[in-house]
């Protein structure tokens, strides 16, 4: 094409609308005019995937992240952190010198409570775990507590905003969102993120533990459900087959990119969102179907059984996925009603026991299944709550929030498993040995696969915004 005929063809695509495109598709003239045009157009003008797999920005020990978040906060003092001075005090009051430190709806005058629970030393480390999660104490060797995490609020949806994006408020991005912003998708065909809450309801934090924040919105968690429909509206419509909606796809594609100079990152996002959704049609039934999986794997999640079968089927579609190449997984144990949560104010004993129940068996097996498959050496494991429970009695038989000092643990993505990190005091009420707050936390997570904190942000509103904000300290000693 000569420059002449270059420029008026170019001034002619200027002109044209979507309205204009449309009517002059209608009929066999304006279809040849419209392909002749597309033809013509560079191919500079192609949209950028806002999802194309990005390399790190150092060499990454973890490729992927399965995050297990126990709704309501679990007790650290009654599952991995043994406080052998709570049963022999108590009744009695915490010593003067603590001071008077109350949860939400506690003062700090409530006398000790102990706990219902045993403590035994398991694997080569001999690290202890109490009775509730005798299948995941096997796995100890592979497994790094760090029993000194710190929270900011002692309610449950700020902790979890801090937990999930670094913030007390809901605005900012999640660590799953920052996660596929930074390194993309190691697959086409299915999301980078994906989050299963618990049937019954999401966290009191809602869905604003995984959004996008100001990211774009490609960068959102994508629901996963429970059922034959796992992902909503993937389904094509009725009588709409495959080679007709690809069709449609490739002209609303076209039409885009006559005006890809103009279009924001939104609107990018948007594109890449229906093109996804096509791929997906095809690839996300193969990936949620667990018929493809041997009796022998499906017992081992506990799939044959009533209490384990639900947690279970999301921790295995979790292996699948990451399997397949998605980058972050975000699994909810609890959520909805408060009998469905690890929120013990009363009861601890049979709150803990349920929910340990539906869960020590299925955490067990992935941890397995993931090293048996050569999965977890690349596969960041994580487990934790918004924050922890006092070692004080509420209601007479329960505990109140903590959020002082609690444990998460980590397995693979290179962890040096075997091992405690952080003390808490002969309480379990503070952290005194290796306090971290949540932007360490993030920060060793984006270390562990290749993102350095301070290089991974985003320009929002005149400001480059970092999910670790003003900086957070890798905890190095996790891993080998």
């Amino acid at each position: 094409m000569n420059s002449c005929t270059d420029r008026s063809a170019r001034k002619t695509l200027r002109g044209l609308t979507r309205r204009t495109i449309l009517c002059r598709a209608a009929n066999g003239f304006g279809a040849i005019a419209l392909q002749h045009l597309l033809a013509g157009r560079s191919a500079a003008a192609r949209i950028e995937n806002p999802l194309r797999s990005r390399p790190p920005h150092f060499e990454s020990r973890a490729d992927a992240v399965i995050f297990i978040f126990n709704v309501g906060a679990p007790s650290s003092m009654d599952t991995f952190d043994p406080k052998p001075l709570l049963n022999k005090r108590e009744g009695q009051p915490l010593p003067e010198s603590f001071g008077k430190v109350g949860g939400q709806f506690t003062d700090g005058t409530n006398p000790i409570l102990g706990t219902p629970w045993n403590f035994r030393r398991y694997g080569e480390s001999g690290l202890p775990v109490s009775d509730l999660f005798p299948n995941v104490a096997r796995h100890v060797d592979d497994i790094c507590f760090v029993r000194s995490f710190v929270t900011r609020s002692v309610v449950h949806a700020p902790a979890m905003y801090e937990v999930h994006n670094g913030r007390l408020f809901a605005t900012h991005p999640s660590i799953g969102s920052w996660v596929t912003y930074g390194l993309g998708s190691e697959t086409e065909n299915l999301p980078a993120y994906v989050v299963m809450p618990q049937p019954e309801g999401t966290p009191e934090g809602g869905t604003s533990c995984w959004s996008q924040g100001f990211l774009p919105s490609v960068y959102q968690g994508t629901l996963l459900r429970p059922g034959p429909n796992p992902i909503l509206h993937l389904r094509r419509p009725e009588g709409m087959s495959s080679s007709r909606q690809r069709a449609m796809l490739d002209l609303l594609q076209n039409m885009n990119e006559l005006d890809a100079g103009d279009f924001d990152s939104e609107m990018q996002a948007r594109i890449a969102a229906y093109e996804l959704a096509f791929r997906m049609q095809s690839h996300a039934p193969e990936a949620v179907d667990l018929s493809r999986e041997s009796d022998a794997t499906k017992a081992a999640y506990g799939l044959n059984e009533d209490r384990t079968r639900e947690f279970g089927t999301r921790l295995l579609l979790a292996r699948r996925l990451v399997e397949r190449g998605v980058r972050f997984v975000q699994i909810y144990s609890g959520g909805g009603p408060l009998s469905m949560q690890w929120d013990a104010h009363k009861h601890l004993k049979a709150n803990h026991e349920k929910m340990a129940g539906h869960s020590d068996r299925p955490v067990a097996a992935l941890l397995e299944d993931l090293k048996q498959r050569g999965l977890l050496q690349r596969t960041l494991v994580i487990w934790g709550a918004e924050f922890g429970r006092l070692p004080t009695s509420e209601s007479g038989n329960g505990r109140d929030h903590n959020p002082h000092g609690y444990t998460m643990w980590f397995a693979g993505g290179g962890v040096l498993g075997g091992q405690s990190i952080g003390e808490t005091d002969e309480f379990g009420l503070h952290a005194t040995e290796k306090p971290y707050g949540m932007r360490d936390f993030h920060a060793t997570i984006l270390h562990a696969l290749g993102l350095d904190q301070n290089r991974l942000w985003y320009l929002h509103n005149g400001r480059h915004e970092k999910l670790t904000d003003f900086g957070g300290k890798v905890i190095e000693s996790i891993f080998s």
